[in-house]
């Protein structure tokens, strides 16, 4: 299926659930769904989300106003006033079709390992287009390269050993992470495909694993022992799954 010449932004997949977006760009913005599968996902999430508020607060706009709020009856009563005027006013935001900004404000306010994953899916990004310097320390200096970046990040870093997946060591270099250094392994399978290793302390304690996409790149993410680890690589979700579940299963071992 063709992409839409003009691309599908993150406010017309909003306007799109509130029934909001223009007819003249509705097929398209269907069309680049039909094609990315996981974007699909989410906005039937934010569709569900919307049915649930819909149906969970629609009822509120139709009531009519208890005779504890009338006006005359105010005086010395401002508190449940405000009460009862925030519920109203919330559900003729709900009802005028204001779902897909509530789901937007809900995303709009990423958890940490959510800003984690999305700096290492910018880093996935930069680095594995290079073709001259992808990586500080290359693959055949594995053992100084777990050294250098365990002494700089605090934790035990290991590069785990993808054989099994087809995938090599490229190496690896040390970047900025969101509460300190971050660990950076690049690997590189026959046909010239890469995956990237991005792990970085973290405040989510234990965290299971969970798939997300942006910009043609995918990305596995868990946390454990207060590190945060995200796998990056192509958009298949499965493929990407066999190989962090191998990441994990060394990690829980100690390398």
């Amino acid at each position: 299926m063709n992409e839409p010449k003009i691309p599908v932004t993150e406010d017309e997949l909003h306007a799109y659930v509130d029934n909001e977006l223009p007819a003249e760009r509705r097929g398209d913005v269907e069309a680049w769904l039909a094609s990315h599968p996981d974007c699909a996902e989410r906005v039937q999430g934010w569709r569900e989300m919307a049915d649930a508020l819909h149906a969970r607060y629609d009822h509120v706009a139709d009531e009519a106003v208890p005779k504890r709020l009338e006006l005359e009856r105010l005086v010395g009563r401002p508190r449940q006033w405000l009460y009862g005027a925030a519920a109203a006013v919330f559900a003729a935001f709900i009802a005028g079709g204001g779902a897909g900004w509530v789901a937007r404000g809900i995303s709009a306010k990423p958890t940490a390992l959510e800003s984690l994953t999305t700096d290492a899916l910018d880093a996935h990004r930069l680095y594995v287009v290079e073709v001259r310097h992808p990586v500080e320390v290359p693959g055949s200096e594995r053992d100084h390269l777990q050294t250098w970046l365990t002494r700089r990040c605090g934790w035990d870093v290991r590069a785990p050993r993808l054989d099994a997946s087809g995938l090599k060591l490229v190496g690896g270099r040390l970047l900025p992470g969101p509460t300190g250094p971050a660990s950076f392994f690049m690997y590189e399978n026959a046909s010239g495909e890469r995956y990237t290793l991005y792990a970085s302390r973290s405040k989510a304690g234990s965290a299971q694993m969970r798939y997300t996409a942006a910009e043609n790149s995918g990305a596995m993410y868990w946390s454990e022992d207060n590190v945060g680890y995200v796998l990056s690589g192509p958009m298949d979700k499965e493929k990407l799954h066999r190989v962090a579940r191998q990441v994990y299963d060394q990690s829980e071992r100690g390398g």
